[in-house]
């Protein structure tokens, strides 16, 4: 196990892609986190995932529990704005009869779930029924109405023509029906949500499995192998062939790219959290700058 203060406790970072052509074709990225959870789930690891699905309004998630692969396929690609996933692990485990449950999330609702796992008050045995943790890179997200801002105001095209959206190269790239549109990600400083000015990882630390498309090829995805569950599940998922893999970038546009955007949301994000602690206000989560306080570790 490596403790890197950076990129959070680790086995091991490959750069992959799911195999299945079906999958890469709808998915994002290389596919890898529909690929994982369809390999878990006919691997009996899990027996359902609670995924962002299609909601209401367009872009506009809302999470579903998924027991088949055609219901994790429905739910691929990227989703710029939250969806509250874990609100559903109890109709997971009471409605749907869920006893390993898969899920999916931002580094936010990662460590929800391990603190819920910590402190199951109310969850009636529900969190122990969590099967494998799969963790996204983030670096914010947005409130729907701020989305849907950037689309109509800045793109000039409304929600339902949004075919794909993804952040990279710092641009916020929207294709839709009639063609393709970019937004500086600086522009869309400040219609973040507020909680995501305080958050300090990048790169789901505590989940099993961590993946996003930083320091890979177009097409492909770096993967941290984090615990020996989500290790073991990436292992056989290359050995039988579920998985591609490929050389990983340790250079500039490569790992140290990771690095350099991991480290540079901590200390953003500490600086800003200083502020509040400077002025009296509480942080969750956070350390106080006083060694004296009494509530320094809480």
């Amino acid at each position: 196990m490596i403790y890197d203060s950076v990129l959070g406790p680790h086995q091991e970072i490959i750069t992959a892609k799911a195999s299945d052509k079906k999958i890469t074709s709808k998915a994002q990225d290389g596919g890898i986190v529909s690929a994982i959870l369809i390999y878990a789930l006919e691997e009996n690891i899990i027996d359902g995932a609670i995924v962002a699905g299609e909601g209401k309004e367009p872009w506009k998630p809302e999470p579903h529990v998924a027991t088949t692969k055609k219901e994790i396929l429905k739910a691929a690609g990227t989703k710029y704005t939250m969806c509250p996933n874990l609100a559903l692990i109890k109709e997971a485990t009471r409605a749907y009869g869920l006893e390993k449950i898969g899920t999916v999330g931002t580094p936010c609702q990662v460590m929800g779930l391990r603190k819920m796992q910590a402190y199951p008050i109310g969850l009636r045995n529900a969190s122990d029924k969590i099967a494998l943790s799969i963790g996204i890179y983030c670096m914010e997200n947005f409130p729907y109405e701020s989305l849907k801002t950037f689309i109509e105001d800045d793109i000039g095209v409304k929600p339902s023509q949004v075919t794909k959206m993804d952040i990279s190269k710092g641009k916020l790239f929207i294709t839709h029906t009639e063609g393709e549109g970019k937004i500086p990600i600086k522009k869309t400083h400040g219609f973040e949500q507020s909680g995501c000015n305080y958050c300090l990882d990048y790169v789901s630390e505590l989940a099993d499995i961590s993946c996003g498309s930083v320091a890979a090829k177009p097409g492909w995805s770096t993967i941290i192998k984090r615990t020996d569950k989500g290790s073991s599940i990436i292992d056989k998922a290359v050995e039988e062939g579920v998985l591609e893999t490929m050389e990983t970038n340790e250079g500039k546009y490569g790992i140290e790219l990771l690095r350099k955007l991991a480290t540079n949301k901590k200390k953003k994000n500490q600086k800003n959290i200083d502020k509040k602690l400077d002025l009296g206000l509480k942080v969750p989560f956070t350390h106080s700058k006083n060694k004296n306080d009494p509530l320094e570790n809480r």
